[in-house]
């Protein structure tokens, strides 16, 4: 039989299949994945074939069928290990908020980078503008003009207000589309606000640092009454990027592979080189700063740090 893992607990697996069951599966004998090196090898979205184990209700899931796409980070803390957030996604939705929590620009970069890698498309949903002030606003429209400029689609949202979720919801139908971003940036209130017959659990921030509190502790895919499926995923603190060729990162920033091209060097890594067509952007401000900086960051192996004005563009 034939179906889609929904939910990964670590060694069970939740696969809705072909006749509208939910089964809970788990892996057959020496199952392996060729190429794929991570904690989870297998992930929520996953196409997988499996049988019933004899006398039972649960299933054993012998194999993986070939990925469309997938986002895969490292952990800052652990970077030897790396984790499969999902797989088969049409569209991911990275959810920004400039205050309790801040989403840095660096943090959306790296996924950006990843979604680009493995060719996700990316929607940009700045939440909760229903509490911002109108100097918050301010920074706000600078950092998503960065990213429009770009060719990243942006929508200002508040889950509270019910601000412009229509329109999210009109991009998520008979689609399989995650939703990620920091703990507290809103995503469990969004999808409770989308599709209310879910109730996900949410959390108010913590009262000391005004950082999100867990409340998804597993990514786990849910069928939408209006056609599709819907990924929820745990908050990110950090987002260590797998696997990035440092000659192939410029593949990644759209503005800069648009001038790369036009560098002196074909092999132009944009940092010393003479007659670089991005660093003559970036002098410009035809770049923004911020999103180079990001680019070195990667291309050094750095972990996500900010030493210029965030919401420069």
């Amino acid at each position: 039989m034939k179906g889609t893992v929904t939910k990964s607990t670590g060694s069970w697996y939740t696969v809705f299949g072909e006749d509208q069951r939910l089964i809970d599966c788990r892996l057959k004998g020496r199952f392996r994945i060729e190429g794929i090196k991570s904690t989870n090898p297998v992930a929520v979205g996953d196409q997988v074939n499996f049988e019933m184990e004899a006398g039972k209700k649960t299933g054993l899931i012998d194999t993986i069928c070939e990925r469309k796409n997938y986002i895969i980070r490292k952990s800052v803390n652990l970077s030897k290990q790396t984790h499969i957030i999902a797989a088969n996604i049409d569209t991911a939705f990275l959810l920004v908020t400039l205050e309790r929590p801040q989403t840095f620009p660096g943090f959306i970069d790296r996924f950006l980078a990843s979604a680009e890698a493995y060719s996700i498309p990316v929607v940009l949903l700045f939440n909760k503008i229903d509490q911002c002030t109108a100097a918050l606003l301010d920074k706000q429209q600078a950092l998503k003009k960065t990213y429009t400029d770009i060719g990243y689609e942006c929508l200002d949202i508040s889950a509270t207000e019910q601000t412009n979720l229509t329109r999210v919801k009109e991009k998520m139908q008979g689609k399989t589309t995650l939703f990620s971003g920091h703990s507290g940036v809103g995503k469990s209130t969004l999808i409770n606000a989308l599709v209310p017959a879910l109730k996900l659990k949410t959390a108010s921030l913590s009262k000391g640092h005004q950082l999100g509190q867990h409340t998804t502790t597993f990514a786990e895919m849910f069928p939408l009454d209006f056609g599709g499926f819907i990924i929820d995923t745990p908050g990110i603190k950090g987002f260590g990027l797998v696997d990035l060729v440092p000659e192939e990162v410029t593949d990644y920033f759209p503005e800069f592979f648009r001038l790369k091209s036009s560098c002196k060097f074909n092999n132009c890594l944009h940092i010393n080189e003479p007659k670089c067509a991005v660093k003559t952007a970036l002098e410009k401000g035809a770049i923004a700063p911020s999103r180079y900086q990001s680019y070195r960051q990667i291309i050094a192996g750095e972990e996500e740090t900010y030493r210029v004005d965030p919401y420069a563009g």
